[in-house]
């Protein structure tokens, strides 16, 4: 039984490396796209429609405007690092409200699509278009617990999906042994994210993005040898105080929860409401993942005694991705 969970234990740590170092296993590949309606006349629209790229490629999704939809010039294209943006400038006959678009596509993916709509009085709805049902249908009102929920949800979306934070926090789980750290540990990584997310949202500090995501790639590479080292019977500053290593690069890795949420928008009007929400759905993610992960060590101790290579094993893997995202990323920043 023990030689059989050490093969399968083996089989899956080499699967997950497998999989951090293909193409799709990047940070945040499962990004919105998103669609901006601003309402210039009774009749007449500007759309920004961004849609992220994927190995280079637009998401597959087009717009359907409505029927009577009249489109005033040529759509404006243009390719950012990680989307593309085409802008639109449209007439409809008798306004939006009562109209639908639809995503061509969408529910092909298992990519959302945040929509953001303003009324040119100064007023901003914003709601999510899931692929379950691709169209958005104007004339209801979007109310603040729906916006409040949309963005809850982004959050909790975003980091489930937000692999390089997921690893860091399950590097974390491999130094930390008792509770009373784990607490002390969690709570130094969510107040210090927090606090960089609401800085950056708002303006008074800003990080570019890409020498971001290459630190948070190294914070990661650090905690996986950090791991290593607890398991050899080592010592260090992140082993004995794991929580003030999860400050420092908490406060890290909130600059990258910033640069997502600025890429998903913000509705003006409820730009505090949306970072409270944003953040709590994040903190939801992040507690579901790490219930997870002790469920199935508790689950497995039930069954066999945990052997060294339980830890060392997914700290190597753990390592490996980091360094391949780091190495990326850097090559990245130079193209």
């Amino acid at each position: 039984m023990l030689a059989l969970l050490q093969r399968a234990g083996t089989v899956l740590a080499l699967a997950l490396v497998f999989a951090a170092l293909t193409e799709h296993a990047s940070a945040h590949d499962v990004r919105p796209a998103y669609l901006k309606i601003d309402q210039l006349a009774p009749e007449r629209y500007a759309l920004i429609w961004r849609t992220p790229l994927f190995s280079g490629a637009p998401l597959p999704v087009v717009l359907d405007l409505p029927e009577t939809a009249k489109e005033l010039s040529t759509p404006k294209v243009q390719t950012l690092s990680g989307s593309a943006i085409e802008r639109r400038l449209i007439d409809v006959p008798g306004g939006l409200a009562g109209q639908r678009i639809g995503f061509v596509g969408l529910e092909a993916t298992i990519t959302d699509v945040l929509v953001r709509i303003s009324d040119g009085e100064g007023d901003h709805t914003t709601t999510l278009v899931r692929p379950s049902r691709p169209w958005i249908e104007f004339g209801a009102d979007r109310s603040t617990l729906a916006v409040a929920m949309t963005y809850l949800r982004l959050g909790i979306e975003h980091i489930l999906f937000g692999i390089d934070h997921l690893l860091f926090v399950a590097a974390l789980l491999l130094i930390v042994r008792d509770w009373l750290m784990l607490v002390k540990t969690v709570t130094a990584f969510t107040v210090a994210h927090s606090i960089t997310l609401a800085l950056a949202t708002f303006g008074l500090v800003h990080l570019p993005p890409g020498p971001v995501e290459i630190m948070i790639a190294a914070s990661i590479v650090l905690v996986a040898v950090e791991a290593v080292r607890r398991e050899r019977g080592q010592t260090s500053v992140a082993i004995r105080w794991p929580w003030i290593v999860a400050f420092v690069f908490g406060l890290l890795h909130g600059f990258g929860f910033a640069g997502a949420l600025r890429d998903l928008g913000l509705p003006q009007g409820d730009i505090p409401l949306a970072l409270l929400m944003f953040n709590v759905g994040v903190e939801i993610g992040q507690l579901v993942f790490i219930a997870a992960v002790l469920a199935a060590v508790a689950a497995v101790r039930q069954v066999v005694a945990m052997p060294r290579w339980a830890v060392l094993m997914p700290s190597y893997a753990i390592g490996i991705a980091a360094c391949f995202w780091m190495f990326e990323r850097l090559e990245a920043s130079f193209v």
